[in-house]
């Protein structure tokens, strides 16, 4: 048989039809056919009735169908090169005769589907085709009018799947797009006929054609993209059923009737009710009256009826047929049976089916109207396939859902009110259609149209339903017209959210769980879409007449993740979901970019009309981002305003003229606005407004009014949609008011049928008394239509309104409650008829659909909102949930959280999140380092929060401010655990060179060393036999350890690793990326962290901790050099506090003092601005109680020698200086710091290269410190005086740059500045040649006496030289002379070669400076003074003898002065007697000390010639000499 194989299932008719051989060339193509032929007329030849027939008088010799494929046989061979030329319809009409035949049985009917299905699955027929597009329809009407007798069940399902296969074959095929609109919705028609009547067949058939009408829904729609001629105009269209009134034949009105009559009989309330839909629908019928009341007898159900709108009566009424057929009803006087129509035949059953609109052969019903109106539908359906079809068709499946909407849809005691299986069926095939049409819909208004109302009201009602199937299915229907059609659907989705979805999942309104989650599902998975999120904040939340959608959604999901009362379930997980899924979507759109700046806070300083206000350019960011910015600001006011209004009207209006939204002076227009478009207001106030009868209410009111737009509404339509904004107040005044304000306004826009505004009031009024006569339980007997209709004779103008308008507002008002209690805004509210006006008059008036894209626009406002409920909601849920899956979902969106407040700049929720996730760490709970580390390794929980928040501190440390006490908190508990790396914090300030090898050699003050988790604190070990013994001791009695178990070592080693994985020490080498604020916040954390613990408990577990936070400080410290001074002040202080308050040695004070040297050696290098300011702070070293002084002070000095060696280049401010020489000269007396002080101070000093007019004096101070320190061998004391006595050589350095390089007034002050330091060096010196040690106290006079010597190069002062001798010379010899005198020799040894030492000292100075001096005034008492001095060393006696050295030295030092003055000039003869002359006093002095001097210098005749050589000249007495100096005056130093 040459057909194709039915599979097994549904496979067959899911096979793809493109993965089929290729084209059959044209020889192959007629041996195809010719094997189609011999099977069908084998399967033919198998009956007897088809067998050999005997030739009579009128007979055939073979039947007619036999015949035709015989004849096709012999011509298809003769078609060798002339297929193209020939007609399909000639190779194609013998197998549609067999098709269309009722005398062939099932079998035949089979084999001959499955030859057309052949030629139409290998591609014979495509668009180059002769005549192809009248083959295609001649396939679809033979099929669709299939005719074949039923022989067993089984052979009638196959050939009912042959039938589903060639119809979608015909669809699939390369040239459907022949086929006529007509014929697709025949090809519709029939496939959804043997779904319907598949039911009562076997499974397999029911599956294969639900699925065949799912593929031909989405071949049909997926041509939709393709569609781009203009769409037809259907409107006008007679089948459309928005045309003309329409004439019911009187055929149509008996068929029915007999129906009905059937239904009535067999009791069928479910025909009854789909009959009366179909036919009410035709509302417009002239004669709908009379066929009513000709079958009032038989419409048991007429209370039931309502009007429809639906096009495409012939299709519906059908299914209403094929419904009626299905329940075995009789259809005139012929049995029908399992939705076939038999026919008697020849004594044989035949079964007929067709879908063909124009003819039922049982009953000849006809649907006929006018002819103009009937040729239009008619040509337009004979046209190819397209748009039109597709609008027929789609409004079919939009119809299926109308037939059963009184069904038991919505909320209903009974959760299975109805059988869910039509509408379930008819919203698969609409999903699929949605699908596959896409945004297409979008460019056909009369589609766009359908899904904008029909449909949406549909999934309103359906959405409501008590199967979470149906709700299941209507949200996937809602998501794909979300992602395809949004723009076109604004109120429409917003309707849905709030009053099906936001219901529903809110579980307050009756909802099972099952609805719940399927609601919540579907929120999750919208909230799971990209962009849903922002475009419900931009296009509700920044929408004045709109909810806060997504406001409602977050707090309705973070509400929902909440476990109350229970355990976790599967709802709390899915809120928990969709949360994280907004989160982690936000902070997908942040990974590459920052949120656009957050602009200044919108302040309106002008009155604004705000409902007036317009974005420029809705598609464009640059525009719309500040608008609804604007507009949520806006938004945010008018709630305000609301709530003060709702309390007192006149003070919600004063404040909203305070916010510039209402104007100064009020309006009248700017109040109704206000009325209108500001949610949240309390409606009984508005009405109660608009009623009153104050003029300026009146003309609220009547700009109220005039903001309704209600053109093209129904009288009830408009009253709905006007009374749904207020309350109509009770009293009747108010009512006639208020009613007379909306009829003056439904008149002006529509007055097609009422006379004049009065006829309008009247029937408003009569609206409303009916509706409360209605919907009021309290009455009894209801009105009926007659006397609605009799109530409201003669009031257009004292003319009667047409009945059939009556009769239509009656029922609207019957079926469709007017509500007189608007909602409150309270909850979400249930969609009725009249809020589902409101949405569509919304949807035509509402702003443009923002599409966003995947850029962080309003990110950082929606995430103000949504921040905290987030945090809150996964806080508890991580709380209380042990999965690990979920948990991990949680950490996830921690971390999501914590990125996008750092990209907003949100550091308080980043802070919120910190302190949340501290405290699931278990570290803030005090346990025992055992238990501490078995819990940590065996809660999960635990180490994945301890993990985020080290994750999030590294990650996001910039924006940590207050969150760093807390992370400081988990810190200190790990370290006080001993859980911590050992050197962590070390190794944090280590990073950039080595440890110096002092702190590798003292014992490790850090706390975190490997011995610190069994002892807390360390102390210092003891030394000598005793503490070695102890050692031993102990060791002795130490009691032998338990072995850990495996899980122990398992859990220490799972703890171990993820702090290792938790790079905390990054937290600290890393601080110098933090940005200032929450560097210094972490500053201050530390610092408050270990101010408590030392105001605390002064236990060495305490006084431990607070030496590891000071490491951290330090640490932090090093690593911010750059910007030291954001800290320094807050570290100095800590230091400072610990320094000063500390009274004993201890760890804490050990560290802080080498801390700050360590930050100082680490800092002077590169912050030389800094140098004074870091110097400054080791004051605090000199502050140190003595105890704590003496027990660090060799470090502390071989610290600041090590600083002083690595920066001394850097160190030039005196105050510095001043800070290091004080830190070196106190240890001049120390025996263990003093070497290293000294090691310092000869590295400043030595060739003068550190030595600077800053720091000369403190360091000549110091060095003679070192010289007079007895601490050292005398050879240290020795190099200190060298060091003094080689620094003259800096001095005629600088001296002589001086002169080179500076102008004459700098010059003449370093001068002087040198003058004085070399007097303190002069003064230094004397002091050391006082010394007790002989060979200290001879080698500074020697040093002193170079110094004298080496200032040659110096100019100084000559008063500066008279100074020197006053203040050092002269005093050393009397201090020498005082003690040679007072002391024995053994306390000064050798005290004799001192003396004469310093007696040479004086005269090779005086010598030195003779010249210069001798010009001065104050020459001759200095000059006196060295007399006086000789002449005091003749007089001296030790141990009761005199020297010898000195009598032998004296005079001969004299002789010397006397002949060099005597040489110069200075020493002249003179002839005053009795005088004080120079001349005189010189030798009345020498005479005391050596007697014989003046003979020996001056000779008699050379004391002559130099008086002749005077008088001669005329020279008067010298300078020097003539000044007559009284012999009891001393030399003043000038």
């Amino acid at each position: 048989m040459g057909h194709v194989n039915m599979e097994s299932g549904s496979s067959a008719i899911c096979k793809d039809f493109k993965s089929c051989p290729v084209k059959p060339s044209r020889g192959a193509l007629a041996c195809m056919i010719n094997s189609e032929i011999g099977a069908v007329l084998a399967v033919m030849r198998r009956n007897v009735r088809w067998g050999v027939r005997y030739v009579t008088d009128d007979d055939q010799l073979e039947h007619s169908l036999i015949h035709s494929l015989k004849e096709l046989r012999k011509q298809i061979f003769l078609w060798q090169n002339q297929w193209h030329t020939i007609d399909p319809a000639v190779y194609l009409q013998p197998f549609l005769d067999v098709i269309q035949s009722d005398e062939t049985g099932a079998p035949i009917t089979g084999v001959a589907l499955s030859s057309v299905y052949k030629i139409l699955t290998l591609d014979v027929l495509d668009l180059d085709t002769v005549n192809v597009g009248d083959a295609m329809h001649l396939i679809v009407d033979a099929v669709t009018s299939c005719r074949f007798e039923v022989t067993d069940p089984a052979s009638e399902e196959v050939v009912l799947m042959k039938i589903l296969q060639v119809l979608l074959a015909c669809m699939k095929s390369k040239a459907a797009v022949k086929l006529s609109n007509q014929h697709v919705c025949n090809i519709v028609n029939t496939c959804f006929r043997v779904v319907h009547q598949a039911s009562s067949k076997g499974e397999l058939l029911q599956r294969i054609a639900r699925h065949t009408m799912h593929e031909l829904v989405r071949c049909i729609f997926s041509h939709l993209h393709d569609v781009d001629s203009p769409e037809h105009s259907l409107a006008d269209r007679s089948w459309s059923g928005a045309g003309e009134k329409q004439v019911i034949s009187d055929d149509l009105i008996a068929g029915v009737y007999v129906i009905l009559n059937q239904a009535v009989k067999a009791n069928n309330n479910m025909l009854l009710d789909a009959l009366a839909g179909a036919l009410i629908e035709q509302s417009k019928f002239r004669d709908e009256l009379q066929f009513i009341e000709k079958c009032s007898a038989s419409f048991i159900c007429i209370s039931k009826l309502e009007y429809l709108s639906c096009p495409g009566p012939f299709l519906k009424f059908l299914l209403f047929v094929q419904v009626g057929l299905e329940k075995d009803l009789t259809f005139g006087n012929k049995p029908l049976e399992n939705g076939n129509v038999s026919v008697e035949n020849d004594g044989q059953s035949s079964t007929e089916y067709m879908s063909n609109a124009n003819e039922m052969d049982a009953n000849k019903v006809e649907i006929s109207s006018g002819m103009e109106a009937a040729q239009n539908g008619e040509k337009i359906m004979m046209e190819p396939f397209g748009v039109p079809c597709m609008v027929e068709i789609f409004h079919f499946l939009c119809s299926l859902l109308n037939v059963i909407e009184n069904m038991g849809v919505g909320p209903r005691p009974n959760p299975i009110a109805y059988d869910e299986d039509v509408p379930l069926f008819a919203l698969g095939l609409i999903n699929s259609a949605i699908e596959l049409g896409g945004s297409s819909f979008s460019k056909h208004p009369t589609l766009l149209a359908l899904i904008q109302d029909e449909l949406f009201r549909n999934l309103m009602q359906f959405g409501l339903s008590m199967s979470p199937l149906i709700l299941s299915t209507v949200c996937s229907i809602v998501l794909n017209l979300y992602h395809h059609l949004r723009t076109e659907l604004k109120a429409q989705l917003e309707a849905f959210f709030s009053c099906v979805l936001l219901r529903i999942a809110q579980s307050k309104h009756g909802s099972s769980y099952q609805q719940q989650e399927v609601a919540m599902e579907a929120l999750v998975d919208l909230c799971r879409q990209q962009t849903f999120m922002t475009e419900m904040y931009a296009n509700f939340d920044c929408d004045i007449t709109s909810g806060n959608l997504f406001e409602d959604l977050v707090n309705l999901l973070s509400k929902s993740a909440f476990p109350v009362n229970g355990p976790l379930s599967a709802m709390h997980v899915l809120a928990l979901d969709g949360l994280i899924s907004m989160i982690q979507g936000m902070a997908e759109r942040m990974s590459n970019e920052l949120p656009a700046p957050e602009g200044a806070s919108i302040d309106p300083e002008e009155y604004n009309a705000f409902w007036s206000l317009k974005c420029e350019d809705y598609g464009d960011p640059n525009y719309w981002v500040p608008f609804v910015r604007k507009m949520k600001y806006i938004k945010r006011r008018l709630m305000v305003g609301a709530d003060h209004f709702n309390r007192d009207s006149k003070k919600g209006l004063e404040y909203l003229q305070g916010m510039h939204l209402l104007p100064d002076k009020l309006d009248p227009q700017s109040v109704a606005f206000f009325f209108r478009y500001t949610t949240g207001l309390d409606k009984n106030l508005i009405g109660d407004f608009l009623g009153n009868h104050d003029e300026f209410c009146v003309q609220v009111l009547q700009e109220f009014a005039g903001t309704f737009n209600f053109q093209g509404m129904t009288l009830d339509t408009a009253l709905r949609l006007f009374l749904g904004t207020f309350r109509l107040p009770g009293e009747s005044q108010k009512i006639q008011r208020v009613l007379e304000a909306f009829s003056e306004r439904y008149y002006e826009q529509s007055p097609d049928i009422l006379i004049n505004k009065d006829a309008a009031l009247l029937l408003s009024y009569s609206i409303i008394l009916l509706n409360t006569d209605q919907h009021n339980v309290q009455v009894k007997k209801k009105m009926s239509e007659d006397d609605f209709i009799r109530n409201n004779r003669q009031i257009n103008g004292g003319k009667d309104l047409p009945r059939e308008y009556l009769s239509e507002l009656y029922h609207s008002i019957c079926e469709n409650e007017i509500l007189m209690i608007p909602d409150q805004g309270v909850g979400f509210p249930a969609m009725t008829s009249s809020r589902w006006i409101n949405v569509m008059h919304k949807s035509k008036e509402t702003t443009p659909f923002i599409m966003c894209d995947s850029t962080a626009f309003l990110d950082h406002d929606m995430f103000a909102i949504l921040s905290g409920p987030t945090i809150a909601a996964m806080s508890v849920v991580f709380e209380q949930v042990e999965q690990e899956d979920i948990l991990q979902r949680c950490i996830d969106g921690f971390l999501a959280i914590a990125k996008i407040s750092t990209c907003c700049h949100f550091g308080g929720v980043l802070d919120d999140l910190v302190l949340c996730l501290c405290r699931f760490t278990a570290l803030l709970n005090p346990l025992s380092v055992e238990e501490a580390v078995l819990a940590f390794g065996d809660d999960t929980k635990a180490r994945m929060a301890m993990t985020t928040v080290f994750t999030i501190a590294n990650r996001y440390g910039d924006y940590i401010h207050s969150g760093w006490k807390n992370i400081l908190d988990c810190v200190l508990s790990l370290h006080k655990l001993g859980l911590l790396p050992a050197r962590l914090a070390r190794d944090a300030a280590d990073d950039m060179e080595p440890s110096s090898d002092v702190e590798q050699g003292k014992p490790a003050t850090g706390s975190l060393s490997a011995s610190h988790v069994t002892p807390l604190a360390t102390s210092r070990k003891s030394s000598g036999l005793i503490g070695r013994f102890s050692q031993l001791l102990s060791f002795d009695i130490e009691e032998p350890t338990l072995q850990p178990s495996e899980e122990e070592i398992a859990a220490k080693q799972r703890t171990h690793e993820i702090i290792q994985n938790c790079h905390i020490d990054s937290i600290f080498t890393e601080s110098k990326f933090l940005q200032a604020e929450s560097l210094m916040e972490l500053v201050k954390a530390l610092i408050l962290a270990a101010g408590r613990l030392r105001k605390g408990s002064s236990s060495m577990e305490d006084e431990d901790t607070g030496v590891f936070c000071l490491e951290l400080l330090i640490a932090i410290t090093l690593n911010n050099r750059d910007r030291i001074m954001l800290i320094w002040q807050g570290v100095y202080e800590h230091i400072a506090s610990i320094v000063q308050s500390t009274v004993m040695p201890c760890k804490l004070v050990e560290k802080a003092v080498f801390g700050l040297l360590r930050i100082c050696q680490r800092l002077l290098p590169y912050k030389e601005n800094l140098t004074d300011e870091l110097l400054k702070s080791l004051h605090l070293i000199l502050k140190l109680d003595a105890r704590v002084a003496d027990a660090y002070c060799e470090h502390i000095t071989q610290e600041v020698m090590r600083l002083v060696k690595a920066n001394a280049t850097h160190i030039r401010s005196h105050a510095g200086w001043r800070t290091i020489i004080s830190l070196l000269s106190i240890t001049a007396r120390h025996p263990e710091a003093s070497e290293a002080g000294f090691e310092a101070l000869a590295f400043i000093m030595s060739d003068g290269v550190h030595l600077l007019p800053s720091n000369y004096i403190l360091c000549v101070d110091a060095a003679r410190q070192f010289a007079e320190s007895r601490v050292g061998e005398v050879d240290r004391s020795v190099s200190a005086l060298d060091l003094m006595g080689g620094s003259v050589v800096c001095l005629v350095r600088w001296s002589t740059e001086t002169k080179n390089t500076v102008g004459e007034e700098a010059a003449l002050k370093l001068s002087q500045d040198i003058g004085e330091m070399w007097l303190r060096l002069v003064q230094g010196l004397k002091k050391v040649s006082l010394d007790q040690r002989e060979e200290v106290r001879n080698h500074a006079v020697l040093v002193l006496q170079r110094s004298l010597a080496a200032v040659d190069g110096i100019h100084l002062p000559n008063a500066l030289w008279f100074q020197c001798f006053d203040m050092a010379i002269f005093t050393l010899l009397d201090d020498l002379l005082e003690i040679a005198q007072a002391n024995s020799p053994k306390d000064y040894r050798n005290i004799d070669g001192t003396l004469v030492l310093a007696m040479k000292l004086m005269s090779k100075a005086f010598l030195q400076s003779l010249q210069d001096l001798s010009q001065q005034p104050s020459f001759c008492k200095l000059w006196l003074g060295v007399l006086n001095h000789m002449e005091g060393y003749m007089k001296l006696r030790l141990r009761g003898k005199r020297s010898e050295n000195i009598h032998e030295l004296v005079p001969e030092l004299l002789k010397n002065n006397l002949l060099v003055m005597k040489t110069a000039g200075i020493l002249l003869p003179t002839d005053d007697i009795g005088g004080d002359s120079f001349w005189q006093l010189t030798w009345l002095h020498v005479k005391k000390i050596a007697p014989s001097l003046q003979s020996e210098v001056f000779r008699d005749h050379e004391v002559e010639q130099l008086k002749a050589k005077q008088i001669k000249a005329g020279e008067g007495p010298a300078p020097d000499g003539s000044e007559v100096v009284q012999s009891g005056e001393s030399t003043e130093s000038r």
